[in-house]
């Protein structure tokens, strides 16, 4: 995909690339697409199939599907929707590999393989709300608390890394982490969250 990418698609916004892919159906912008989202696809690919070689496969899988979606979708999120699209397509590739195991695993009572497969499938949903619940409270802080929390908690990079990246100070670095923890918590407890 990453050779129909050019310094002129990567000027444009992700809401241009999807109109503009609609408008021509020219690849190039789809290839864009998968050089901005790629990875994100992989990480919530592998987040809920587990296996590397399956997250892989389902990132191609999604970026082809993606193509003949966007024809009949009004897109205007692109990062939020690719992920609702990715996390879709791997709880339907769950379903489906629960379903072939359990045929195959004829020992088993049936009873017991769907209980499975619902308790499984509820607890990954559950996982999602939350994930999106936390999101959506990290939106709400600072940009300058929120940048440093994702730094520090989710690329797990240590102070001097964040004061690097982003210009800041160590002290500053060290009060947006705190203040932002704290801010999250407040958010998240306001909205009936245990954390």
């Amino acid at each position: 995909m990453a050779l129909y990418r050019n310094k002129n698609t990567r000027d444009l916004s992700d809401r241009e690339l999807v109109y503009r892919y609609q408008k021509s159906r020219n690849k190039r912008y789809i290839g864009e697409l998968y050089e901005r989202y790629g990875h994100l696809v992989y990480g919530v690919s592998l987040k809920y199939l587990k296996n590397v070689q399956e997250a892989q496969d389902n990132v191609m899988l999604v970026f082809e599907k993606l193509m003949s979606e966007l024809e009949k979708s009004d897109v205007k999120n692109f990062k939020a929707w690719i992920h609702t699209v990715t996390k879709n397509q791997c709880l339907m590739h769950l379903r489906k590999n629960k379903n072939v195991r359990s045929k195959e695993q004829s020992i088993e009572p049936i009873e017991y393989s769907l209980a499975s497969e619902t308790t499984d499938v509820e607890q990954v949903i559950a996982k999602e709300h939350s994930l999106t619940q936390m999101e959506q409270a990290l939106n709400q802080l600072k940009k300058e608390q929120k940048t440093c929390v994702e730094l520090f908690y989710l690329k797990e990079k240590c102070y001097q890394d964040i004061a690097e990246i982003t210009g800041f100070s160590l002290k500053q670095v060290k009060s947006y982490i705190q203040n932002g923890k704290r801010n999250l918590k407040i958010i998240l407890t306001k909205d009936g969250i245990k954390i």
